[in-house]
């Protein structure tokens, strides 16, 4: 929210809204396609990905240009640092073409809170989140069952050299911290970290042009301040983008290890 003038001629300072995560509709309002501006960014953010990766790839090259080289490099990181370090080369391999997607995809719809006209994050709305949580949630069962059919849920709930007993009080934990905990926390970890950054952002350059343009005179001096900070915070927010992408996927493929772990 930007600040304004109140109608008596007075200033008055309106500071960021939950409500700016729920936009009005934009093009096919009142229908089951209906699309508001977060939606739209999502749409964008897919669009640009697969763009980025085509002309990366369509003619790919011995000796690699720089934008070649990049993608690359991008790739080999998140390959080698995250998927193989993880779930080692032969499991690897399996999960790496969503847990790529998974990475560029979080990344991608992080960075959108930064970007001039966008200035807002497609994963700051629990919707997306929530779907790459049960995505995730997913592959860990799906590797599970896979690895250790028969035995997985069992492996899980009832874990070996707990007198019978304390399954009462285990069991009921195991079930809540592994099978529900884990998609919910992936959600909120994401959706707050955006929600958070893009509440500071907005705060530090509403009272910018607050001070700079309502207040004015010596109170411009104040828009300084807040303008640095807010130069700050959006460097800081560029770093949580990608630090939140990398731990997604790094818990996503924790979570499969895990689950094709020799104890299951």
């Amino acid at each position: 929210m930007l600040p304004s003038a109140t109608d008596d001629g007075g200033d008055s300072f309106h500071g960021p809204s939950l409500d700016e995560f729920f936009p009005q509709a934009v093009l096919f309002e009142g229908t089951p396609f209906e699309l508001n501006r977060i939606m739209l960014i999502r749409l964008l953010v897919m669009v640009v990905i697969v763009l980025l990766f085509w002309l990366g790839t369509r003619r790919m090259k011995v000796v690699p240009s720089r934008f070649q080289a990049g993608l690359e490099f991008l790739l080999g990181f998140v390959r080698n640092n995250i998927i193989i370090e993880t779930l080692g080369e032969k499991d690897g391999k399996r999960f790496m073409p969503i847990l790529m997607s998974i990475f560029f995809l979080v990344l991608g719809l992080n960075l959108t809170g930064v970007i001039p006209f966008l200035n807002i994050a497609g994963s700051s709305v629990v919707g997306l989140p929530l779907v790459l949580a049960v995505v995730a949630w997913i592959l860990f069962i799906y590797a599970g069952i896979r690895k250790h059919p028969g035995a997985f849920f069992k492996n899980s709930l009832f874990p070996s050299g707990v007198p019978w007993p304390l399954y009462i009080i285990v069991t009921p934990i195991e079930l809540i911290s592994t099978f529900i905990l884990r998609p919910v926390t992936l959600a909120i970890r994401l959706l707050m970290n955006m929600v958070a950054g893009h509440m500071l952002l907005v705060l530090c350059f509403s009272a910018t042009q607050f001070f700079l343009f309502s207040l004015g005179g010596a109170w411009g001096l104040f828009s300084v301040g807040t303008f640095a900070f807010g130069f700050a915070f959006t460097l800081f927010e560029l770093l949580v983008a990608a630090l939140q992408a990398y731990v997604f996927t790094l818990l996503t493929a924790v979570y499969i290890q895990l689950a094709l772990a020799d104890e299951h």
